[in-house]
């Protein structure tokens, strides 16, 4: 009964070993998997998360200014009508001044 104790005591400690090592590769593969995606995509002039997030704010800004100029280019056309209509009442009393 000792000697199965201590065998099964015997692989349960390289079972441990086992998955410890296994682990170390793993992580490892990981890394040199990551290390070897992010030259390919370096090379591929793939921007970054942060680079992307940052057009991506800068875009919104653009977009919203956009909007902002719209509204007050649109509150100005009655503004633009108004000025036609006394340049066009400037020149008739002109025109009669004269005529």
């Amino acid at each position: 009964m000792q000697i199965e104790n201590k065998l099964l005591d015997d692989l349960a400690r390289v079972a441990s070993g086992a998955v410890g090592a296994l682990s170390g590769i793993r992580a490892e593969v990981e890394a040199q998997f990551r290390q070897q995606f992010e030259r390919i995509l370096s090379q591929m002039d793939v921007v970054s998360r942060e680079e992307f997030e940052a057009a991506k704010t800068m875009a919104a800004e653009a977009r919203a200014r956009q909007e902002e100029l719209e509204e007050k280019l649109a509150a100005a056309a009655p503004l633009e009508e108004r000025v036609a209509k006394l340049e066009a009442l400037v020149a008739e009393l002109q025109a009669a001044r004269q005529g």
